[in-house]
Parts: C-alpha cells; sequence; structure tokens
C-alpha cells in the first residue's frame, strides 16, 4: 500500500471497474487498482471526476486537495469510518487538565529524545564534529520537562530545545547547501524547503489517519485550537519531525540527490523544488516511509507509516482507557 501523487499539470483522475487511471490528452499516464493505494493527493491543476471519488468512497481512501508546492487546502473524505464514542471521549479529555499536560509532556519529551538520537547518529559517523555544547543544552531540556507544572511553559521549553537542535542541524549539512537557521512561512532557502515539505508530509498523513480512526483532528491537547487547523495532527507529528523530516533532507541534501538548480524561488513566496524534481522526492519519501526496520521494545519489523497508526491507537487508548501515552522513540 501507497500513496498516489498526482502532480502532472491538466491531467485527470478517472475510474474504470475498481481501477483508477490517470490520463492527459489522450495519453494513460497511470492505471492502478484502488487496493493498492492508501490516499490520493493531488497537487495544483489536476483534475478528477465524481466517478472516481465515489470510487475511493468505496474504498475508504481519502484524497488531499494541495497547491503545487504543497500547502494543504483541503481533503475529501468518506464518513464511513467515524467513531462518535472515541470522539466523545476525546471532548471530555480536553477538559482534564491533568490529562492534558501529561500527554504534552511526553510528546515534548520524545520529540527532544528524538532529536538527540538524529545527532548521535550523525556524530557517530562524523566524530570530527562536535555536538557536546547542544547534546547538553538538550538534556537540560529534557529534565526541565518532567517539572514543568503548565501547558504553557511547555512552549517556552520546546522552542529553546528547538534553537539548540538546530544550531546541532545545521553542523549537519555538508554539501553545497547551506543552513541559516529554521525559516519558514515562507521557507527561504533549499533545505529549510525540504524541511517545511516533509513536515506538511506528515501532517497531512497523521492528519487522514486521525480522521480515518474515528478522531476529531481539529482538537488537540497540546497545540491551540485553530480555526480550520488540524492541531491533534500538530501534536502526533511532533515525535516524528527528528526521525523522518531532519533526516530525510540530510540524506537528500548531503547524498546529493538534489542540486540548487532543483530548486526556484518566488518573490515574497519562499523556495520550492521544481516538478520534476518534487516527483523524484516523493519516491525518495515514500522509501523512507516505507522502509522496515526492527523495533526493539515489541522485536517486530514496522515502517514509520505503521508507527502512525500505532501511535494514533496508543493516543486512542490514552484517552478511553486511561493508559499512559507512550511517544514513539527513534531507536539508533
Amino acid at each position: 500500500m501507497a500513496n498516489l501523487y498526482l502532480t502532472e499539470q491538466n491531467s485527470i483522475l478517472r475510474k474504470s471497474g475498481d481501477r483508477l487511471i490517470v490520463q492527459k490528452d489522450d495519453e494513460t499516464l497511470l492505471d492502478v487498482q484502488c487496493h493498492k493505494i492508501d490516499a490520493v493527493l493531488i497537487f495544483g491543476n489536476v483534475q478528477f471526476t465524481t466517478q472516481a471519488v465515489h470510487e475511493l468512497f468505496e474504498h475508504g481512501i481519502e484524497m488531499a486537495i494541495l497547491t503545487r508546492t504543497g500547502k494543504l487546502i483541503g481533503q475529501i473524505t468518506s464518513p464511513a469510518t467515524k467513531n462518535i464514542t472515541l470522539r466523545l471521549q476525546q471532548f471530555k479529555k480536553y477538559w482534564d487538565n491533568t490529562f492534558r499536560l501529561a500527554f504534552s509532556r511526553e510528546l515534548v519529551s520524545g520529540k527532544i529524545k528524538n532529536g538527540i538520537q538524529v545527532i548521535r547518529h550523525f556524530s557517530y559517523n562524523h566524530p570530527d564534529i562536535s555536538f557536546e555544547a547542544e547534546l547538553i543544552a538538550l538534556k537540560t531540556r529534557l529534565n526541565d520537562v518532567r517539572s514543568v507544572a503548565r501547558i504553557e511553559q511547555l512552549f517556552g521549553l520546546e522552542g529553546s530545545a528547538a534553537n539548540e537542535y538546530f544550531d546541532a542541524f545545521g553542523k549537519m549539512i555538508l554539501s553545497e547547501f547551506t543552513f541559516p537557521g529554521r525559516k519558514k512561512h515562507p521557507s527561504t532557502d533549499p533545505v529549510n524547503a525540504l524541511l517545511s515539505l516533509t513536515y506538511t508530509m506528515i501532517f497531512n498523513e497523521i492528519s487522514s489517519l486521525l480522521d480515518g480512526l474515528g478522531f476529531d483532528p481539529y482538537l488537540s491537547y497540546y497545540h491551540s485550537i485553530d480555526y480550520g487547523r488540524a492541531s491533534l495532527a500538530s501534536d502526533l507529528m511532533e515525535e516524528f519531525r527528528a526521525p523522518i523530516g531532519d533526516r530525510l533532507t540530510l540524506t537528500l541534501v548531503n547524498n546529493r540527490v538534489f542540486s540548487k538548480d532543483d530548486f526556484y524561488s518566488n518573490p515574497n513566496e519562499g523556495v520550492y523544488l521544481r516538478r520534476e524534481a518534487l516527483k523524484r522526492y516523493f519516491v525518495e519519501y515514500e522509501g523512507v516511509l516505507n522502509r522496515e526496520f526492527v523495533r526493539k521494545e515489541t522485536g517486530e519489523n514496522t515502517t514509520f507509516r505503521k508507527c502512525f497508526r500505532l501511535q494514533a491507537e496508543r493516543l486512542a487508548s490514552s484517552i478511553q482507557d486511561d493508559n499512559p501515552y507512550i511517544p514513539f522513540e527513534l531507536e539508533i
């Protein structure tokens, strides 16, 4: 199972039997069975028929509509998987400050731990680069999380940890690219563009997954609730930023998968991948999410995509059965 990324401008998504077909003019660009698809992501000016959407609904496949540069516009989803019992419990837990604080602490702890693991893994292969100051600072922030009494305090700790982590991240860029620090809205350089794109992809996947499992993706426990934003996806994606987004970006730039020529700049709108480079990016992204690895805690083979679901299920268990939430931790 994999996501289907449609980037060919002016193409159209149709259905034929239980198959999806992508056509442009008189040429068939893709012909695939629905049961092989998890989700369909449409970038830019790609059309689709009502019949194709019906087929997606019948197979429980979500559709996300994005701009050509990867900004989410909206999602189309079937109502078949709505779990009203889970949603009632989810809303009830929102008013439980003890639950929210405990969950938020675990999120931030997991995020910092995963950042530390990314730095450690890189330093094993590059002992000539010192990360001692950054690691000491991150471990201090990690210890501070345990004594936080309010979620608002966590925001400050998380922000400080992120600044220290990205100081270390800049040292990990070993190519023609440079990293001026984390810049977003818009991204000002290729490295930040890759980070933002990957974070967006992770966010979209988790948002669709939460919706499919019966959560209300807009009701979060750590991030503030904002009109039109799936804030619960923002919660769960925190622990995956470094293991997926940051490591993939480092691979793409340090292994010279992309060069500066693969990016373009729009005045006042940021830096983005060119269309052909974007297609190559999706191949790399899918490779990372579907690559199997062994979890030490279970001894079982898994993938990052399966881990998305596991963390959502752990959250459901915390909400419904009062089990402690255990964040995803990167194992090196």
